[in-house]
């Protein structure tokens, strides 16, 4: 591993009847991040994917992202992908911090499920 891949994670939105594929990478995004979340999309859609379901969606989550670089990785692709950046909890405002669970409670809340 270089140090920039997370497993990923694959889950079912029950109300939009689709599969949904989250990669998320541990440093900025590279260009090479779509082409193999295009790869997982197409995977998923010929081996999971049902007749009543809709399109695989891919989410690349990023510690930062180049809106041009993302745009231009994107752009001839034409499944459900987009890409994020995101925060780690000691970088959001005091004021959100509060309404975020922290990750004991995410942990908590996911094993509940596993009943």
């Amino acid at each position: 591993m270089d140090g920039q891949n997370l497993p990923s994670i694959l889950a079912h939105h029950s109300r939009r009847r689709c599969f949904v594929v989250i990669d998320p990478k541990t440093g900025p995004f590279k260009p090479e991040y779509a082409g193999k979340m295009n790869f997982y999309l197409s995977a998923v859609d010929d081996i999971l994917r049902h007749g009543q379901d809709n399109p695989t969606i891919g989410i690349i989550l990023c510690r930062t992202r180049k809106k041009l670089i993302a745009e231009y990785a994107l752009r001839n692709l034409e499944a459900p992908l987009g890409v994020s950046a995101y925060r780690f909890m000691h970088e959001m405002p005091a004021e959100s911090r509060p309404s975020m669970p922290s990750a004991k409670e995410l942990e908590k809340r996911l094993n509940e499920g596993d009943g």
